[in-house]
């Protein structure tokens, strides 16, 4: 799938290892994409260093990994296979906030996040990398060993 469009995260799977990756390996065709896509995003920035909305109260704020999947569910995906992670930082890799990988993982926890250098290299996890032993929509769906006076 080489369909790029912002807010659809459409991307082949990939394996549960965490590895580096320089860009000058070679890869397939649509992670170069994906993730020049991520650091194109950030222009559209509320804040200089990512692609977040911020507020003064911090806790208002809204990620850009949020964003791109609150995007893409408003317009009807419900199944992402991968994201990428775009930072200006030259020296190491960023990941996701804790919030972002829960929420995240509320889409499954099997599909690639690729945390990206500005030079295009970049590391390939899982949500379940991210987030071990995590809980997901499957957990709610689970028999009970207890129930409430009214039976919930």
């Amino acid at each position: 799938m080489t369909d790029f469009r912002i807010g659809e995260l459409r991307v082949d799977g990939a394996d549960t290892e965490a590895r580096n990756h320089s860009s000058e390996e070679d890869n397939e065709d649509w992670i170069k994409p994906l993730i020049h896509q991520s650091q194109g995003a950030k222009e559209f920035a509320y804040c200089p260093y990512r692609c977040n909305v911020e507020n003064a109260s911090y806790n208002l704020g809204l990620c850009a990994e949020r964003t791109a999947i609150a995007k893409a569910v408003s317009g009807g995906y419900r199944s992402f296979k991968a994201i990428a992670i775009a930072s200006d930082l030259e020296d190491q890799f960023i990941s996701p906030c804790g919030g972002c990988r829960q929420f995240m993982r509320e889409f499954g926890d099997h599909w690639s996040v690729y945390l990206s250098k500005p030079d295009g290299s970049y590391k390939e996890m899982t949500i379940e990398d991210l987030l071990p032993v995590s809980f997901g929509p499957e957990d709610l769906k689970k028999k009970r060993l207890f129930t409430t006076k009214n039976g919930s």
